[in-house]
């Protein structure tokens, strides 16, 4: 049987017209997306290929490349769940300023939010980049051409073909920081789902709101970096099971004009 919606939870997404709503891999392992700073996340497993060895050897390509086949089969044949729908129905509401994601998944856009209403702040696996001309493609053919060949894909124009992502060691893209920014200084409810908010400086992007003395909730199963900060409320748990039924019983409340 599903937990009641939270009533102060319930209360705050009724009342927010400009929701931030910042999401980390706790919110997509329900999709199968592996946790990366999990108790198995796969930043224990696996060490990560730096953008600028990936950039200047030939060998570190064929690494990043070999892990990223590894999992590109479970990234495209992801699908969203409960939470990214609940997100997108806040958005359908016309209560969402922004949603901004940690997670490289796609899953947000496949589950209905709109891309201008989206900041991937750290890129996504649904695309190929050139790390020159930063031409856009589809992954699909480069990760077949690279499992029969074991070469590392290259652009038209000869630069190094990599998915959409940012990599250790790479500056993340200064627009989607500024979009980010800008809708924290305006919104009027923040809520973090799913994150440790242990990764900057993507995690002072709740902050600033926070900080203007916005209400502040956080979601998580597990502590997190933000606890210690005077938030309106902190739900530990399962997002999957706290955050869509909350959602639900909001757009009811508002809906029926109470």
């Amino acid at each position: 049987m599903s937990p009641a919606p939270h009533p102060e939870l319930v209360s705050l997404l009724a009342q927010g017209e400009r929701i931030l709503v910042f999401t980390g891999a706790g919110v997509s392992t329900g999709s199968g997306i592996p946790d990366y700073r999990g108790p198995q996340g796969v930043w224990k497993t696996r060490s990560p290929v730096y953008w600028q060895d990936f950039m200047s050897s030939q060998e570190a390509r064929v690494e990043y490349w070999e892990q990223k086949s590894e999992d590109w089969k479970s990234f495209r044949d992801a699908r969203p769940n409960a939470v990214h729908t609940a997100v997108a129905a806040l958005e359908r509401a016309n209560k969402i300023e922004r949603v901004v994601t940690q997670n490289i998944d796609g899953l947000h856009r496949k589950g209905g939010t709109s891309p201008g209403k989206l900041v991937e702040i750290h890129g996504t696996n649904a695309l190929v980049e050139c790390q020159t001309c930063h031409d856009l493609g589809d992954p699909d053919p480069h990760f077949a051409v690279f499992a029969r060949t074991r070469k590392p894909p290259v652009c038209g124009c000869g630069g190094f073909l990599k998915p959409a992502t940012i990599s250790f060691g790479q500056t993340l893209r200064r627009e989607d920081l500024e979009n980010a920014f800008a809708a924290a200084a305006i919104a009027d409810l923040v809520i973090s789902l799913g994150s440790t908010l242990s990764v900057h400086p993507a995690a002072s992007i709740p902050l600033e709101a926070a900080r203007r003395g916005v209400p502040y909730v956080v979601v998580n199963r597990g502590p997190t970096d933000h606890d210690a900060f005077p938030l309106a409320l902190r739900l530990e748990g399962d997002v999957a099971e706290l955050f869509p039924p909350a959602v639900e019983a909001s757009l009811g409340a508002r809906g029926g004009g109470a």
